[in-house]
This record gives C-alpha cells, structure tokens and sequence, in this order.
C-alpha cells in the first residue's frame, strides 16, 4: 500500500468530519511501517556518517600527509557537493522516483566508505571516496524527506520532519564518540563497519513499498498547487534560510575558539551534547506549536531566540554559555522547520525538489557565515575582546527579522502559475 493511501488527507478529512475540527494531539493517525523505518534508517544513517565524517580532517592531513591548506580545499569542495547538489535531487527523482534515487544514494555512500578502507594508504582514493559520499547525501536527504512526507496532510507535515530533525540529530550526536576509540588506532576497521551499516540499511530502503514512491517525483502529473486557503504574505522560504544557517553558524563555527579558553574542553563538550539532546527531546514537542505560528510570528521568535542566545555566550561564564547554547537550540528548531514548512506550503513543485533548494539555501548561508565570521572574530581579538565578536553577531540577529518583515512580499512565480492555470 502507497504511503498517499495510509497518510493522505482523506484520513484527516474523515477525523474533522466526526469531529468538527481538524485532528489534534490525540486524533492525529499513526506512523506508518515505512515511516518508522525510515526514522530508524535516519538515525543509522546519521550515526554512520558523524562516524567518520567529523574526524576527517585529521585522516587527512595526519595519517595520508595532505597540507592544512589542500585539506580545506576538499572539505569546501566536498561541503559544496553536499549542499549545492541537493537541486540535483528534484531531476534525479522526477527521472527514477523517490525509492529508486534513495538507493542511489545509498549505494554512492556505501561505494564511497568502502573505497576509504584501501584509501588510507592513498590521498587521491581517499579524496574520490570522501566526494562519493557527498553525492550521495545530497540525493539522499532531499528524497528521504520527500518520501517521508508523501501523502501527508498540512497538519501531518510538522509531526514528520520534526521526528526526522530529532533522528539525524541524536546520529550526530552519538557518531564521534562511538567511533573515537577506533578512528586513530584502527581506521580500517571503522570504514569497514560503517560499510557494511549502509549496506544493510540499503537493503532495507529496498523493501520499502512501491505506489508514491516510485512515481517519478517531478513527472507531469507530480507538480502540485500550493496548499489551499488564503495566500501567504512575507519573505522567501529560501532566503530566510539562507540569512537563519548564516546567523546559526556563528554558533557552531566559533564556540569552541571563545568557550574552551573560557571554560574547559570537557565543558565545552558537555554543552554540545546537552544541545544534542535538547534539541532531539524538543523539536517533535514544539513541532505543532511552531507550525501554528505565523510565518512572521516565526521569524520574531526564532531569530529573537538567537539573539538573546549569543548576547549571553557573550556575556561568558559557564552559565552563560549554556543558557545561550539551550536558546540558540530555541531559535533552530523554530527557525528551521517553520522555513521548510513554509517552503513546502508555498511551491507547487514536488517535495524532492523544494527540500533539494533548501539545502542550496542552507549551504549558501553556511559559506556566507564562514566567510564573514573569520573576519569579523579575527576583529574582535585584535581589539581585545572576543566578547564583541557575539555582540556584532546578536545585533544582526535583531536586525535580520526587521529586514526581512519590512521587505514588499514578492509574488512566487511558480504560484501565480499554478493559480493562473
């Protein structure tokens, strides 16, 4: 059975017709098999990927000899692969359906950590395997949440990607230290069973039911009208998460640089996996009461959020840090999944190729924030006070709503024609 048969709006309607409103908390239908595993296969893929992925810049440089300048060269290249490529996502799918390009990547993945095992001994190896697992993720994210949300009501769409969110996140987290122990002393090993985990989920994503999913995503008969109802004043969904991962990168590119002198490297630690976990237990929590928000209301808070979250990182301290650490949590899970809420409810193209644009959007904001934060930190010491650096960064984050709420909406193109037809 399609996944547009078990999720469809059909089940939502029946529910507000016996009751008189649309399906709440205790109304709303169950996860599907598919979805659970693909939830399950989120988390797996995720734990496998920070596995490896965060440790290779010292594989690179410090086992096969690579200079640190050759070395940033390939992760921008392969960071480029990861983000950009993600438009790729929306032909890829219209061409062989979301099943089929979810196996796709998979396999470049699986291909791509397998060639690293022969690939320790050989820099061009290792590079050609490391860009073949970032082809793969750039097909792979935008497809799996399009398949995650095929058939799913408005309302059922909050719940989907809030649990998908919390999945690669609670991967992400556990990945590094899971893999510490072995990522120096036995490479060869840790490559090995990463493979054969990507192999394995894989073979699972194969069982995976035919109907929705291997409609091609972006065929004639894929496009869709906008969500039904009033028309959706405001910004661009792109360009709000362009300006919300540069305004977020801040944080994760430069708390390490002003809190471990601070602080300690243990500390420091502890508030990355704290983060982790909060935004894991709190994003499916929050997931309604963010898609109730306002698109407007969204921007105030979630920005707003950050705001306050890297005035008191600035502020120093233990406790300052980890109360700005728990508000930037905050302003990402509303910022995040309200952008993507909003970009689906507004396109008429199908899912694959809307999440495959917000990646590009993404990846852009986080070459934005690298770009501007080098300079703008590298300021802040050479006058003294690091402090400045978080103080320049909240003020844009108050500006940045002002900015975008005051800005004429423009009209969607691909929404005047879908009504014009």
């Amino acid at each position: 059975m399609s996944l547009r048969r078990t999720d469809g709006a059909p089940g939502a309607g029946a529910d507000r017709g016996r009751t008189g409103r649309a399906p709440g908390r205790r109304g709303r239908p169950p996860l599907t098999g598919p979805q659970r595993f693909l939830l399950g296969g989120s988390f797996l893929i995720t734990l496998g990927s920070f596995a490896v992925l965060p440790y290779m810049s010292v594989l690179l440089h410090q086992r096969l000899g690579l200079g640190l300048g050759s070395v940033g060269l390939v992760l921008a290249v392969a960071s480029l692969i990861q983000f950009a490529g993600g438009v790729v996502a929306g032909p890829v799918t219209g061409r062989i359906g979301l099943r089929r390009a979810m196996l796709l990547a998979l396999g470049l993945r699986t291909a791509g950590f397998a060639a690293f095992v022969p690939g320790l001994t050989s820099p061009v190896l290792a590079v050609g395997a490391l860009l073949l697992v970032s082809a793969g993720a750039a097909l792979y994210l935008p497809a799996n949440k399009a398949y995650l949300v095929e058939g799913a009501s408005e309302a059922g769409r909050p719940r989907l990607l809030s649990a998908s969110g919390s999945a690669f996140n609670a991967g992400m987290a556990l990945g590094p230290p899971a893999a510490a122990p072995l990522v120096m002393g036995s490479p060869g090993v840790l490559f090995s069973c990463v493979t054969a985990l990507f192999a394995l989920v894989g073979a699972g994503h194969a069982l995976l039911p035919a109907g929705a999913a291997d409609r091609p995503a972006d065929g004639p008969s894929a496009g869709r009208a906008p969500e039904a109802g009033a028309p959706r004043p405001g910004p661009s969904p792109f360009v709000v998460t362009v300006l919300s991962v540069y305004a977020f990168m801040f944080f994760q590119h430069y708390l390490a640089l002003y809190a471990v002198p601070r602080t300690s490297a243990s500390f420091y630690g502890a508030v990355l996996t704290g983060y982790a976990a909060l935004l894991v237990v709190a994003q499916p929590l929050l997931a309604e009461r963010v898609a109730a928000l306002s698109y407007r209301a969204a921007l105030r808070w979630g920005f707003g959020a950050m705001a306050a979250g890297m005035a008191a990182i600035g502020a120093g301290g233990h406790a300052g840090i980890a109360v700005g650490g728990a508000l930037l949590c905050l302003g990402e899970i509303v910022l995040f999944l309200k952008n993507d809420l909003e970009a689906l409810a507004r396109s008429s193209a199908a899912p694959a190729s809307v999440f495959g644009r917000q990646r590009l959007a993404a990846g852009i904001g986080a070459f934005a924030s690298g770009v501007v934060g080098g300079q703008l930190y590298g300021a802040a010491e050479s006058a003294g006070s690091a402090r400045a650096f978080w103080a320049a960064v909240c003020l844009q984050c108050l500006l940045l709503p002002v900015f975008l709420l005051r800005r004429r909406p423009a009209r969607d193109p691909e929404g005047s024609r879908a009504g014009a037809g």
